[in-house]
């Protein structure tokens, strides 16, 4: 009997503004959301590497486009037995970037049996923004979607894509390819001396302020991210009466990582943040959401990063293909700097190693790939990504 699936994969300061994309492209707010102003760019900071797991957990959201990031869509057929479309895009900007990668995030879907429909929601074009610039970006999907497919900007300003299959398949390969440029960014010195965070919860609560109503998408609970009295105890650990703000987001950052066991096997997309504080156990992704939790329990604003790491080989062996990891990480808003980017994963200020996908309130906003499939019958799923540095650059440790 012919079946229906739904299929999800995965494992990702200055204020200045993206430009606000035309509200014609725009999708709804997420359900429990309200609307407000444009988004603001983030500002981040330095880093240490752990490796993220191989196995991902990518879902996306809407179809939509990246701002400040023109896309072409063309399409074409290759010989052999499979057609491909490619759909490229590119933006340049004139700042001299301070890093640049290749990064190269595939996916592979076998079925047991013959899928007659597929249709996908993908969301892997690289943000632009102050401190990243997306240079280039390539969609390879294979058999070819029926038509170029529809892109939008979804609320949070993420370009997603939407495509569908008809042609009776056994394999979907989804590529993208990007080019990307990272900016310097801000250290340990320039967010010493932020405002007590009971500066900015207040601030919250009461401005009017475009950039603080921006903030506010991310203060509420969301479908991962929901907490209890033991998860806000927690943040207040580190969040004493007075301490700077900065300053105890990257206390609280320390402490996840010294007092949680990273475990690939531990958790899955559907573990809550409660499980997660009981058995101190989990990936880059429920420590996310873990600190995301702490802040938005004691009334500051924070957003799930999406994106990727550079890992790094041992000592004397070659970079492998394939083996870096989708990763995710938190930012929080602070005044005067604006977003500022916490590892919890890695015990560090983000800098120059991670690469910025998407943000969002938690996973479910976020995720590379979601898709349903009439057929299939049973399914396996495998993810490659690779993150090569380019013009000579070293690793920044």
């Amino acid at each position: 009997m012919t079946q229906t699936q739904i299929q999800t994969q995965a494992p990702m300061p200055n204020r200045m503004h993206v430009p606000p994309p035309d509200p014609a492209l725009q999708a709804e707010p997420p359900s429990g959301v309200a609307a407000k102003a444009p988004l603001q760019a983030q500002s981040q900071l330095p880093s240490q590497t752990h490796t993220q797991t191989q196995s991902q957990t990518q879902t996306q959201t809407q179809t939509q486009t990246q701002t400040q990031t023109q896309t072409q869509t063309q399409t074409q057929t290759q010989s052999q037995t499979q057609s491909q479309s490619q759909f490229p895009s590119q933006s340049h900007t004139g700042i001299a970037p301070q890093r640049r990668f290749k990064v190269l995030h595939e996916t592979r879907y076998s079925y047991q049996s013959m899928v007659t429909l597929s249709q996908q929601l993908v969301h892997l074009t690289p943000r632009s923004f102050p401190s990243q610039q997306c240079e280039s970006h390539y969609l390879l999907v294979d058999p070819a979607p029926d038509d170029n497919g529809a892109e939008r900007l979804d609320y949070f300003g993420n370009a997603t894509r939407r495509f569908a299959i008809s042609t009776p398949h056994k394999d979907l390969l989804v590529r993208a390819e990007s080019t990307l440029a990272l900016l310097p960014r801000a250290g340990l010195a320039d967010i010493a001396g932020s405002p007590p965070w009971e500066v900015l919860r207040d601030m919250v609560q009461q401005s009017r302020d475009p950039l603080l109503q921006e903030a506010c998408r991310y203060l509420f609970e969301s479908p991962h991210v929901r907490w209890n009295g033991a998860i806000e105890d927690y943040a207040r650990l580190s969040f004493t009466p007075g301490r700077p703000l900065l300053d105890a987001a990257l206390d609280l950052t320390e402490r996840i990582f010294d007092d949680f066991e990273f475990d690939g096997g531990a958790t899955d997309i559907s573990t809550p943040l409660a499980e997660v504080m009981t058995g101190r156990r989990g990936v880059c992704q429920d420590f996310a959401q873990l600190m995301i939790g702490c802040l938005r329990s004691i009334g500051l604003p924070a957003r799930y990063m999406s994106g990727y790491i550079q890992t790094h080989p041992p000592e004397g062996q070659p970079r492998m293909i394939g083996c870096d990891a989708s990763h995710a990480w938190v930012s929080v808003f602070s005044p005067g700097l604006g977003w500022v980017d916490f590892d919890p994963t890695n015990r560090c200020l983000v800098q120059y190693e991670h690469l910025t996908l998407g943000w969002g309130r938690d996973f479910s906003d976020v995720t590379p790939l979601r898709g349903v499939v009439l057929g299939g019958g049973e399914q396996t799923l495998q993810v490659n990504v690779t993150v090569t540095p380019l013009d000579g650059a070293t690793s920044v440790r």
